[in-house]
């Protein structure tokens, strides 16, 4: 059986899903999930590019944010837990430029928490000194240092939500392909909307991500001091439920096309949504956070030195043309066409000394 004939098989027994259970299995179903199959996903033979994957530099300018934050803590031990770090290029470019300094380098542990055998073994062919892999946060012990995500959250399966006369969950079956239909939504999401108060208007068509709202809770739980450092594209309430947003931040990515069409390629393409980050900052003040800087991806760059250390990336190159070329594509992409959608969020628990 493929994915589609399972998640079929799934309904007809078990009648109408969830839309979140859709995608929970579309993305990490152990044997046909698109992040737990062996197929490339990232860079020119995958079906998208990150931030990682277009430069080291991008993990040198994480790195020096996470120097800044291993020195406000002390300069003592440190520990860097990474969720889900994809080909492990983030995690290597991190500890390449953290190596210059010994004294952080002496003191630092690094976590990788990957749930996929298949992930794993592809970050283990990059990255070895330093880094231990975990299946779950419950195998590292509490920490002080930095939880780190890029690109994430976003991943992360949502609830589809609309609202009619009262909020209504999206739910699937299946009729000759998969088909939509509505049933009364959860206290669980009602409360999500309250919590934040968002009103939506009749026929308003969005996504709830209760997954991030538990994931920061657990992260906040594993730090005794230090800050979670999340990357990821989306925006704050009012910006994810105007008018314009009405249909919702859904979008499947295969081969370096985007598309709107979540029920096809079943398995085979990745499924997004843009991630709340009003939720997050709501979230911190009810685990123990401070939020500290909230800002977009170009923005926090440029106030690392991303321009000056890019350029000194390519200062060895014999065809000075093709380095400025290159150095110019970069820039354009990570500081303009990626570094206005991603945001960049910091906060931070403060515990014992």
């Amino acid at each position: 059986m493929n994915l589609q004939e399972i998640i079929i098989e799934k309904i007809r027994k078990e009648g109408p899903i969830r839309f979140h259970d859709f995608m929970e299995m579309c993305l990490y179903d152990p044997g046909f999930g698109y992040y737990t199959s062996p197929r490339s996903k990232i860079g020119k033979t995958g079906d998208f590019y990150t931030s990682t994957s277009l430069t080291p530099v991008f993990g040198a300018m994480i790195a020096k944010k996470l120097e800044e934050m291993w020195i406000a803590l002390g300069c003592s031990k440190f520990s860097i837990i990474e969720y889900g770090a994809g080909t492990g290029r983030l995690c290597h470019d991190i500890l390449n430029y953290l190596q210059q300094n010994e004294k952080f380098y002496q003191q630092l542990s690094y976590y990788i928490l990957e749930k996929s055998p298949v992930m794993q073994e592809i970050e283990q062919k990059l990255v070895h000194e330093k880094v231990s892999w975990v299946d779950s946060l419950s195998e590292v012990p509490e920490i002080t240092g930095c939880i780190l995500s890029n690109e994430l959250l976003d991943n992360f399966a949502v609830h589809q939500v609309v609202m009619e006369e009262e909020l209504q969950e999206v739910y699937i079956t299946y009729d000759d392909g998969f088909k939509e239909m509505l049933q009364p939504a959860a206290s669980e999401l009602k409360e999500y909307l309250y919590d934040l108060e968002i009103n939506l208007p009749k026929g308003f068509r969005t996504e709830i991500n209760l997954q991030a709202r538990d994931w920061l809770k657990e992260a906040s739980a594993k730090l005794n001091r230090g800050y979670i450092l999340t990357i990821d594209y989306g925006g704050l309430s009012p910006e994810l439920y105007k008018p314009g947003r009405s249909e919702g931040t859904l979008l499947s990515y295969n081969n370096h096309t985007v598309s709107d069409r979540i029920y096809d390629q079943v398995g085979e393409q990745d499924i997004t949504a843009h991630v709340n980050f009003s939720a997050l900052m709501f979230w911190a003040a009810r685990n123990g956070l401070k939020n500290c800087s909230y800002t977009d991806q170009c923005t926090f760059l440029l106030e690392q030195g991303f321009r000056k250390a890019l350029e000194e990336s390519f200062s060895t190159e014999k065809n000075v043309l093709q380095a400025a070329r290159q150095v110019a594509i970069i820039n354009h992409t990570l500081l303009y066409e990626m570094g206005t959608k991603y945001k960049v969020l910091i906060q931070e628990k403060r515990g014992p000394t």
